[in-house]
């Protein structure tokens, strides 16, 4: 009883420290204009450009770290406090989103992972819970519903592990482009790479979250 009621005060609270990280350290940075005096938008195109995706369209869009890069459209899309911006921290995450465009192109494996099993694992991370649950309800007739729920927030698990390494590489893609082409000033790129390691930390808060609520499931099998 004590070790789940760890566990899931760990759940809370972690996810709550990695946000306000990523949120404190980015709010930071994004006081410190690049000395180049470029744009967010700027960068994103030039970065895509010199990888030969002159397709890509690079979109602004609502909201406050929303960025992200859409396979499907072929578009990065920039948030509010990004697009348009010179401050380090909103260069940082657009050439992140870069990054993302890269590894769709190069057929990066994790990435290639990571699409093929989307589909699945939005069914298994909508519905995983009502099984379980049900599994719980109907114990003396259907009591295998119980892994069934298990099993499907395993590949919500899965999906996870390897949403991390594409992630990191997307940032390490990030910071090699921003220094190798200039882009940022040596002294500037440490500062790109503290706002990128704190948006990491979200993800990987994420995967440990999740693996301590699959133990927790775990535990509540074995118990009945």
């Amino acid at each position: 009883m004590m070790f789940d009621i760890i566990l899931l005060l760990c759940m809370l609270i972690l996810p709550l420290i990695a946000q306000m990280g990523v949120k404190s350290t980015f709010n930071k940075y994004s006081r410190v204009k690049n000395s180049r005096g470029l744009t967010a938008d700027q960068v994103a195109r030039r970065i895509l450009d010199s990888n030969g995706l002159y397709h890509i369209r690079i979109e602004h869009t609502p909201g406050k770290l929303s960025d992200h890069f859409s396979p499907k459209e072929d578009v990065v899309r920039l948030s509010d406090s990004v697009y348009g911006k010179t401050s380090v921290a909103a260069i940082g995450v657009a050439a992140h989103e870069c990054g993302h465009a890269c590894q769709h192109a190069e057929e990066y494996g994790p990435i290639v992972v990571r699409s093929a099993i989307v589909p699945a694992v939005n069914i298994c991370s909508r519905f995983w819970y009502i099984v379980f649950v049900l599994g719980i309800i109907l114990f003396d007739t259907l009591p295998f519903l119980m892994y069934v729920g298990i099993a499907m927030f395993g590949a919500v698990v899965l999906f996870q592990l390897v949403t991390l390494p594409t992630e990191l590489d997307a940032s390490h893609r990030a910071l090699k482009t921003l220094e190798n082409d200039g882009i940022l000033e040596i002294s500037e790129v440490p500062m790109a790479r503290k706002v990128l390691t704190a948006a990491a930390m979200t993800y990987v808060t994420a995967l440990v979250t999740s693996i301590m609520q699959l133990i927790r499931l775990l535990l509540r099998v074995r118990n009945d």
